[in-house]
């Protein structure tokens, strides 16, 4: 593992983004930190996960159907009880190293939005399945450079392999819909965010840190 010098305050900020900002992106947030922090031990901090919506429920909780698919991950309670609903905006997307979006037209919406995203917005199954085509070789092995070379490789290979179908790249929003969708969502999510957390940050030797 890469061991930084102490002047070195580099980080990678990725940001989630779906409709309300209420159950697809938060869950990916908070999930995404707790992958990472697992991952990366005592460089963690380097590594940002942050949400927004594009018409943002603001102020509000995450959906409590989709906050208890957390559950497993012990994030259930007191995380995600802090979480509080916000909007996108040009800042915080030009803030971001990589703008994730629920669906293919999240995407587009966000860089008509703010054009400057273009090489760094994809959505979120898009990402994990190009993540997933890239050779762990490739990748340097600090997680700030692996993270933004991960990025570069995959806005390279961007229409080389698409989905059988446009669908297959869309989060379902699972507002208004019983507790079964907000877990199948949930599922979708957690297998692409594992997907690209073992291309960011390979799991570390040893048991990971609790």
């Amino acid at each position: 593992m890469v061991q930084y010098h102490d002047g070195d305050q580099r980080g990678f900020t990725l940001l989630f983004v779906c409709t309300g900002n209420l159950c697809r992106s938060p869950f990916a947030e908070l999930l995404m930190n707790h992958l990472m922090a697992q991952r990366l031990g005592p460089d963690a901090w380097r590594f940002t996960a942050r949400s927004a919506g594009l018409h943002a429920v603001v102020g509000a909780q995450m959906h409590y159907d989709t906050r208890d698919e957390l559950m497993p991950w012990g994030l259930d309670g007191l995380i995600a009880g802090r979480f509080a609903a916000r909007q996108f905006t040009a800042p915080i997307a030009e803030s971001a190293d990589l703008i994730l979006g629920a669906t293919p037209q999240h995407r587009s919406t966000i860089i008509d939005q703010v054009p400057s995203t273009l090489g760094r917005v994809f959505s979120i199954l898009e990402f994990a399945r190009l993540a997933h085509d890239v050779d762990p070789r490739e990748l340097p092995p600090g997680p700030v450079d692996r993270a933004n070379a991960l990025v570069e490789l995959a806005r390279r290979r961007r229409g080389l392999r698409g989905p059988a179908d446009a669908h297959d790249d869309v989060v379902p929003d699972p507002i208004g819909q019983p507790p079964a969708v907000h877990k199948k969502v949930a599922d979708i999510l957690a297998a692409a965010l594992e997907q690209i957390a073992d291309r960011m940050a390979p799991v570390r030797s040893g048991p990971p840190p609790r």
